[in-house]
């Protein structure tokens, strides 16, 4: 029984090694480059845009922070954003566009089970942590600041 055991080990291990898919990590780390720095273009487009249109420059990384959150959002519901994840990995994980998609995907995942228990419940599953944090962590910076300046 035995030697079956090792026969049918060796087989599989065999089999796998076929179908697995072959890791190109070159190419992977190309598209990744080339993806996160055409949406880091977009960006800095959005940017040049809003400068030129008047925005003060205190005001335009907001705006063009809610642009490019607008815009991953939308190319998540239409389909779109998951193909270029698809294509690109981290190249679409790293912008803001990725977090944009990290809250819109699961929202539209548990459509079905209603709009609170579903898409409410579920939209802050991933992206909940990351606002805790980062409402605490500005709050901290913010209350530092602000006996810093009062010394």
């Amino acid at each position: 029984m035995k030697s079956n055991e090792k026969h049918i080990r060796k087989r599989f291990d065999q089999l796998s090694a076929e179908i697995e898919p072959k890791k190109d990590l070159l190419r992977h780390c190309i598209n990744a480059f080339i993806v996160g720095g055409i949406i880091c273009d977009i960006g800095q487009f959005v940017n040049n845009f809003f400068l030129n249109m008047g925005v003060p420059k205190e005001e335009v990384g907001t705006y063009v922070s809610i642009v490019m959150v607008f815009i991953g959002a939308l190319l998540t519901g239409i389909g779109i954003y998951d193909r270029i994840a698809t294509f690109a990995g981290a190249g679409t994980i790293v912008p803001i566009t990725g977090f944009s998609n990290s809250i819109v995907s699961p929202a539209m995942e548990f459509k079905k089970e209603g709009y609170v228990f579903g898409v409410g419940a579920k939209m802050f599953t991933i992206a909940g942590p990351v606002l805790v944090y980062g409402l605490s962590t500005s709050v901290l910076v913010g209350v530092i600041y602000y006996i810093l300046k009062i010394i």
